[in-house]
């Protein structure tokens, strides 16, 4: 007799784990911006269903979620300084500032005693804690210049809000194709602590459902992806809500992928786990706008993660 019976899906984070392993047997190995080098391929795409409540967690290793939904949260206000993100405990966005001042004074302040002056002196945070026009700069504030004659323009007050934009474009367009934000202005690229990595976002309304899509130009696959992919879910998630869509899918695209050689015992780790599990990431409260939710509004449960595998971040 033959056994008929079909093999039950891969999980989800298999796909992950396969890119994983491809990059680190056969990428390309290179010495990158930041001195450390990587072994790297252009071009990936992984897809995950958002349905029932479904999101993308990592399993195989513990994903901090409420870092990554405090910093989604924080790009949604439009601020560029370090200091409310220290203040939460969210440590991700500080060695590039710190670096910068390390630099400039030649003092060998550790991150710690930078942190807590950044939370202590105002004038502190002014100089050393801004990133420059990153993310939500772009994301609810992108520059605006206004003709004042003569062949002459300035730059008006305020500037697009494209998530607004584009939370009434799928409101009231949603079949337009035209569903997108970005946050890769060329013209303030340079005055970036870092350019964006996760650049580009579109949606697609499609049989009541809100489907995302990712375009990420650099990825650093063992340290930032598990974060980028949450972020995608949890706004997906959260422009459903506003739009009274139901999340469908998100779908992520990577263009320079990469791993970093000094995390080699994270690969190798994390490549000798087994992912199990299925996460749900909940919205419990819906608010007036797509600019008023709290940390406390969201909600992980039967997330099971096996052990944290630490590896350092090149800056």
């Amino acid at each position: 007799m033959t056994d008929t019976a079909a093999s039950p899906a891969p999980h989800y984070e298999q796909q992950y784990l396969d890119l994983m392993r491809r990059i680190w047997r056969d990428g390309d190995e290179r010495i990158d911006r930041t001195g450390v080098g990587t072994r790297s391929i252009l071009g990936a795409t992984m897809r995950f269903s958002l349905a029932d409540d479904a999101v993308p967690l990592l399993t195989t290793k513990r994903v901090y979620w409420k870092v990554a939904a405090r910093e989604m949260l924080w790009f949604l206000t439009g601020d560029t300084n370090i200091r409310e993100l220290v203040r939460q405990g969210v440590h991700i966005w500080t060695d590039w500032p710190l670096d910068a001042y390390r630099r400039a004074t030649g003092e060998a302040i550790d991150r710690d005693a930078f942190e807590a002056r950044i939370i202590a002196d105002t004038d502190f945070a002014e100089r050393w804690g801004d990133l420059g026009p990153v993310y939500g700069a772009q994301w609810v504030n992108w520059p605006v210049y206004e003709a004042v004659g003569d062949g002459l323009y300035r730059k008006a007050e305020k500037g697009r809000n494209q998530i607004a934009e584009l939370v009434e474009a799928i409101r009231t367009a949603p079949g337009s194709r035209r569903l997108l934000f970005t946050g890769w202005n060329v013209a303030d690229v340079p005055r970036m602590a870092l350019p964006p990595c996760h650049m580009t976002y579109q949606f697609q309304v499609s049989n009541g459902r809100l489907n995302g899509l990712l375009f990420q130009r650099s990825c650093d696959l063992g340290l930032g992806f598990a974060f980028n992919i949450f972020g995608l879910s949890m706004i997906t998630r959260m422009l459903a809500q506003q739009c009274d869509l139901e999340p469908g899918e998100v779908v992520w695209q990577g263009g320079d992928v990469h791993l970093y050689l000094n995390h080699a015992e994270l690969v190798e780790e994390q490549l000798r786990r087994t992912p199990a599990g299925a996460p749900k990431l909940r919205i419990n409260r819906r608010p007036s706008s797509i600019f008023d939710y709290r940390i406390e509004d969201f909600e992980v449960l039967d997330y099971a993660p096996q052990a944290h595998i630490a590896a350092p971040v090149a800056v």
